[in-house]
This record gives structure tokens, sequence and C-alpha cells, in this order.
């Protein structure tokens, strides 16, 4: 059986493919990759089959060993690799030889990488997935050292790309918002696009929790029942700091939602350090 030997993780490590969609009736979310345009860049350069498994990597710091010929693909956060110390660049398809390692350092912008292989990673699948959902529990647990990741064959074509330029990120981006259907739970829902927003050290794959002044809930509006929840929905809980959901977001919220992020941006949220900046304007 060819595979990957973890030998280090840094921060969390998680197998994610597309997701686990249509189980929100029995309670659970779709979960999956949190930034998909970068993990699907990555299967389609190892020509992988749609839905392939790959490894999400926050802020590097993974060490793999080949036991076998493995080709390897790192996207998304452009971290410094190494394959047996020799420097090599992310968006390159890498042949590593049994017994190489390859190593992520710290990338210097944006937050999670992607570490594919061709045929993808052939762990167990739970409701016809393999991501890890961090809300729910379900799926393959964190990577640690010692774990054995076995090559999967889900292959649906040749490579036919060896490189594409890596990834960069603006300093601040600037979000489209489409309104929600409970603007009208906030004084002045327009404040939501009229300030610099910070992303909060308690933001996860659940939610980016939002720093700065907070929105003022509107008065006499009482409680709201629960209502359906998806990726990008806005929340306002009582305190006023906005919260947006992420990929393992519940599938119901009890708090206003005042605005929904464009699904296509969703994408840059999930890079998003805590600390960093944003900002959101509304979509024409």
């Amino acid at each position: 059986m060819t595979a990957l030997l973890v030998r280090a993780v840094g921060g969390p490590c998680l197998v994610q493919d597309a997701g686990r969609p249509g189980y929100a009736a029995i309670g659970v979310g779709a979960s999956g990759a949190a930034d998909r345009a970068s993990y699907a860049l990555g299967e389609r350069l190892l020509g992988n089959a749609d839905g392939a498994a790959a490894v999400e990597v926050v802020l590097g710091g993974l060490e793999v060993e080949a036991t076998g010929v493995v080709w390897a693909c790192v996207t998304g956060a452009p971290v410094p690799l190494d394959v047996d110390g020799r420097p090599e660049p992310t968006g390159a398809v890498l042949a590593l030889q049994p017994g190489q390692r390859l190593r992520l350092g710290v990338p210097p912008s944006g937050l999670r990488s992607y570490l594919g292989v061709r045929g993808g990673f052939g762990v167990p699948p739970l409701l016809a997935s393999r991501s890890r959902d961090t809300l729910s529990g379900l799926g393959p647990a964190p990577l640690a050292a010692g774990d054995l990741l076995p090559v999967g064959r889900d292959v649906a074509g040749e490579m036919l790309v060896d490189a594409v330029p890596p990834a960069a990120y603006d300093d601040r981006p600037v979000l489209r918002v489409v309104r929600g259907p409970r603007d009208d739970w906030v004084d002045a829902a327009d404040r939501l696009v009229e300030q610099v927003w910070r992303v909060g050290a308690a933001s996860d794959r659940v939610g980016l929790r939002l720093e700065g002044e907070p929105l003022t809930p509107a008065p006499a509006r009482g409680e709201l029942p629960s209502e359906g929840a998806l990726r990008g929905a806005i929340q306002v809980p009582p305190g006023g700091a906005p919260v947006v959901f992420g990929p393992d977001h519940p599938v119901t919220g009890g708090y206003p939602v005042i605005g929904v992020v464009a699904d296509a941006d969703t994408d840059r949220l999930a890079q998003l350090r805590p600390g960093e900046q944003v900002q959101f304007r509304w979509a024409q």
C-alpha cells in the first residue's frame, strides 16, 4: 500500500473533500474544504476525480514521508515547501520517491493550504464523504504524528499541467454581501458595510467572529425561532458582534441573519487569519 506517513504536524491538519451535502434534515452539515477553490485546483492539477480527499493544513507545520512513489501538490496559502531540504514551489506537481519527506513551513500570507496526492487519500468515508466536520465530530480524526494516510484510486484523467502560480492575498479584502432576511432586526444594518472589522481569535471552521463597533439589536423584537443556516450567513448575537458561518456551521441558527457573504467570496474568508481586517460591501 502506497501512503504518506505523518512525521509531524503544526496547526490543525484535517482530511477534507467536497463535503457531504444533502444531510441537513438529519442535522448533519455539508462541511468540506474551507477554501473550495484552492482545494479543487489541487485536485485538477493531479488529475483526480471530483471529491477526492486532500489534507487541509492550517499555518503549515506538516511533515510527511512517502512509503512509495507519490505525486503530490500543495495549493492555497503559499507555504514554503521542501523535499528532503530542497525548496519546491506551491502549485506544482511533485514526485515524492520512497523515503522522501515533504515539509510545509508557515505561509507568509493566508491561513489554509491543501496537500493533495494523485488518487486522493483513501481513508474510509462516512455519509459519502471523507471530510472532517469539527462541529459534529464526523469524519477522520485530526492528523497526528504516526498516522498513515493511504493513497486512494480517485483518478479521473492524466496530469496535464505541471504548475500554476502560487496564491496571493490582498491585505484587507472587501467581500460582497447580500442583504439578509433579518436586516431589520438591528438598528442601521448599513453599519455592517461602513466599518472595518477584525477577525477574532476564537474564529474557526464553524464561523469567523468579527470584532469592531458592535451592531445594535433593534428593540422589542422578541425571540427569533431557529431558521435554516448556510455558509456565509452573518448572524448577530445579542452582544452585537457578527459571526460569519464557515463550512462547519450548524444547520440552523436562532440569531438574526442580516447578510450573507456571496458564495464565491467565502473562499477568501477561509484564508483570513485572526487579527486580520476585512470589509464588506452590499452586492449589486
